[in-house]
């Protein structure tokens, strides 16, 4: 009882740093709404790094990515890490500098919708109001993933049930993200991508140094069929979503298949990098273009240990404890980072290590929330506003209403979230899929294509999204060749009704031309 005490007076001290922080900001960041949603465009190159990274990985990192390679193997969870690493440093490396220029052009753009509708000189905002649509969908969906992983540390924990710790991440995370906005956010979030790091690596060596040593870990890993293999991927044999346990020992069956397809969809989880808001308002919001160089790797070195420390940790976990009564099934398994960090610890640096995890949920949620609000108030209702008045609502009308927003977006995560048993790692992968497909190729093409319009603008980001769901809803079930990932054939649809529907329609006109041959 007393380690547990001590976890929980570490956390709430870290809490007050993080409210600190936001506290510190407020008054600048309430004084306009582009201060509000991106910081004055005023960030470093080494808080640009961390908090885009911080912000993009969520609890899912410390949470999802063990959790499956804890359950069955490295297979999923190695690929997957492979295509976000990858993904990472192709984004930065050409998609940074040339967004941040763009969006400075585009008559200053400082939300994403902004910048597809500044891009193809839209009037009737039909683009600004799809984007932001689509964005408020799929970050309600990412914000329930963050209450996921709150409600779960803290009722694995603390012993307290689900639905009332979910319920109390989700307003803490609501008031942060109301007293600090984007740079509040920025500045916690380099914090967090700090604790982060440190949390994963210190699990990873202490869990190494409990099996006896890193060949220990493997050897107990090849027992388990399928388990360490790029090929194959272990398969737990379970009733009723619980692994089966004979005489002791956790059952697994014959090793499931891995092709070349599987492979491929896994790494497509690296594409939806070009159509991250979260990533992509970091490249906007650094002071100079020439310092995301350093950012790159910055990021790039962050990504690589971060990743492979908690793909790491679920197979380490597996060794320690093949059997346990929260790791017992997929959604259990889950928490195998928790585990570890509370058996390996005492009770002050359990709470600190941790918070990694609070600190992962924190810094993707309130940026995840505070996007969407951006895209609800700015882009939808002031959208709304100038088609029919001819006029801008005020700043601080939109700072109240991007305040209302934030605590609807909140209550719908809550509701999604509310399924105790949700696996956060499917949870992120259909809202990045969403996100990948929406925003991804129309990014690449916006940025490097001369020829596309906003015709093929809005039919390929339309296609993707619808894409998105028919594959997931519909078409994934049947199995095959349909089992993909559905990131991967909606972002394909989305990239050719983009040339297509851009090359049978009217070229953009001369002053667009002009701005793209000038950045």
């Amino acid at each position: 009882m007393e380690g547990i005490t001590q976890i929980a007076i570490t956390m709430v001290c870290y809490m007050l740093v993080v409210i600190g922080i936001g506290l510190f900001f407020a008054k600048r960041s309430h004084s306009t709404t582009e201060e509000f949603f991106l910081g004055g465009r005023s960030l470093g190159p080494w808080v640009t790094a961390m908090s885009a990274e911080a912000s993009d990985m969520s609890g899912w990192l410390l949470m999802g990515l063990p959790g499956v390679a804890y359950w069955c193997g490295i297979a999923d969870a190695s690929w997957t890490a492979i295509g976000l690493a990858v993904g990472t440093y192709i984004n930065w490396l050409f998609v940074a500098k040339r967004l941040r220029r763009y969006s400075e052009v585009c008559n200053n753009s400082i939300t994403i919708p902004e910048f597809f509708s500044n891009r193809f000189h839209e009037k009737s905002k039909v683009l600004l109001m799809l984007s932001a649509i689509f964005i408020v969908i799929f970050f309600v969906v990412y914000t329930a993933s963050g209450f996921v992983a709150c409600g779960k540390l803290f009722s694995t924990l603390f012993g307290k049930s689900y639905h009332s710790m979910l319920i109390l991440g989700a307003v803490f995370v609501l008031l942060y993200t109301l007293i600090g906005g984007f740079l509040a956010e920025s500045a916690s979030d380099f914090m967090q991508a700090l604790v982060m790091i440190i949390a994963l690596v210190t699990v990873f060596a202490l869990g190494i140094s409990a099996s006896g040593g890193f060949a220990e870990v493997l050897e107990r890993a090849k027992e388990i069929p399928g388990y360490l293999s790029l090929k194959t991927m272990a398969n737990p044999q379970t009733e009723s979503g619980i692994q089966v346990i004979q005489n002791g020992i956790p059952q697994f069956g014959e090793p499931k298949s891995y092709n070349l397809l599987t492979v491929l969809s896994c790494l497509a989880w690296g594409i939806g990098y070009f159509g991250m808001p979260q990533v992509l308002l970091r490249f906007m919001a650094i002071r100079d273009a020439q310092q995301l160089t350093r950012s790159r790797r910055i990021a790039t070195v962050w990504v690589v240990i971060s990743l492979a420390a908690a793909v790491l940790i679920g197979v380490i976990g597996r060794n320690l404890y093949p059997i346990h009564e929260r790791l017992i099934s997929a959604t259990g398994a889950e928490n195998v980072f928790i585990v570890m960090a509370t058996d390996l610890l005492p009770g002050i640096l359990a709470g600190l290590v941790l918070a990694g995890i609070l600190a992962a949920t924190i810094s993707s949620s309130d940026s995840y929330m505070l996007i969407a609000a951006s895209a609800c108030s700015k882009n939808i209702i002031d959208g709304i506003a100038q088609h029919k008045n001819g006029k801008s609502i005020d700043d601080k009308t939109l700072m109240h209403i991007s305040r209302i927003t934030l605590l609807v977006i909140s209550v719908f995560a809550v509701f999604i979230a509310w399924n105790e048993n949700s696996v956060i790692f499917t949870i992120v992968s259909f809202a990045w899929a969403g996100f990948g497909a929406t925003f991804g190729p129309l990014m690449l093409f916006s940025l490097f294509w001369r020829r596309i319009n906003r015709s093929g603008a809005i039919a390929g980001m339309v296609s993707g999204a619808a894409t998105v769901f028919v594959w997931k809803l519909l078409l994934k079930p049947l199995g095959g060749l349909f089992g993909i990932y559905e990131l991967l054939p909606a972002a394909i649809v989305s990239s050719i009704v983009i040339i297509v529907v851009s090359l049978i329609t009217a070229p953009p006109n001369e002053e667009i031309c002009k701005e793209f041959d000038s950045i």
